[in-house]
């Protein structure tokens, strides 16, 4: 009894330690979220210079990630940098409260025989139980995740695209709640959650089930299995990348900020035309390379050229 609550207590503990270094993690490299979250709403506030490719074809070059974030600590100073921080770390905190909690109550802890089974010890049965249980303790808990603390990272988001029109409406978690909840409704705190949702979820359950059937049949090496679950979780993320561009979008389209309203971004009815939109301007990839940057000007879908005017001779 002594030997399993110690044990439990060090589980804890380590559990603790990882969770305080992925929050250091997060804070010391959130200068760069935050220039990659203006770059998928579109901002650009440094024009393109001429360059080349890697093929050598002459290009327009983008800042890259680093010399985004130079331009905002050159706008806001350093602690500028940080903007949006708080409700993110915030966040962060209950969201693994709640999901500890979420787990409880479904009883998706992962204590039980076959988890402590090596997987050439396990029947094929036993092995494919295993994997079900896994992916569904995974897209319960993430989801779980996701959903409460999708308000915070609302308002984190609100506070870094303020950066564009240099507002202050978004000054704090109270005074944003207030704004939000003012002027959009509880709905409002939730802008953005399902194609968030649909993009993490369904990541999750490609990634689990390719790593599933490939480890099944050929990798037997658990360091290999760890690599390919890397490369294929990072596949996967590449190709469902555009929905993650959309779900940052719609959290700031249609509030009062200038980064959400035209013309710096059109007032997208449901996250499908948001998608739609950004497929046929090129801009559904934006943010997805952070150092080599090349413009690609809109295609504008909504222009035409006027017919000319007939004069009577």
């Amino acid at each position: 009894m002594d030997s399993t609550l110690q044990h439990n207590e060090d589980t804890q503990a380590n559990r603790l330690i990882k969770f305080g270094m992925r929050m250091g993690v997060s804070a010391a490299l959130h200068p760069f979220e935050y220039a990659k979250v203006l770059i998928q709403i579109g901002y650009e506030p440094i024009a393109p210079q001429p360059g080349k490719t890697f093929l050598g074809r002459p290009a327009m070059i983008l800042p890259n990630i680093f010399q985004y974030v130079k331009h905002i600590k050159k706008v806001d100073g350093l602690a500028g940098c940080y903007r949006g921080l708080t409700p993110k770390l915030v966040g962060s905190v209950i969201g693994v409260i709640g999901s500890k909690r979420v787990a409880e109550k479904f009883g998706l802890d992962d204590n039980d025989d076959n988890e402590s089974k090596d997987d050439s010890e396990l029947t094929e049965e036993e092995s494919y139980e295993r994997f079900l249980k896994s992916l569904k303790r995974d897209l319960i808990l993430h989801a779980s995740g996701i959903i409460i603390t999708h308000p915070f990272q609302v308002i984190s988001i609100r506070m870094m695209a303020q950066f564009v029109g240099r507002e202050t409406i978004y000054k704090s978690i109270w005074s944003s709640i207030k704004e939000i909840f003012g002027q959009e409704g509880l709905f409002g705190f939730f802008s953005g959650l399902i194609p968030k949702l649909i993009c993490d979820l369904t990541c999750i359950a490609l990634t689990s089930t390719t790593c599933y059937l490939v480890n099944k049949y050929y990798i037997s090496d658990q360091g290999n299995r760890t690599y390919f679950a890397g490369f294929i979780q990072f596949v996967y993320a590449s190709v469902l990348y555009p929905i993650q561009v959309v779900s940052t979008c719609m959290v700031v389209t249609g509030s009062r900020l200038q980064a959400g309203s035209p013309p710096h971004m059109p007032v997208y009815k449901n996250w499908s035309d948001c998608l739609t939109h950004l497929k046929s301007t090129n801009q559904h990839k934006r943010g997805s390379s952070l150092f080599w940057r090349y413009y690609h000007p809109q295609i504008r879908t909504d222009s035409f050229v006027p017919y000319p005017k007939l004069s009577k001779y």
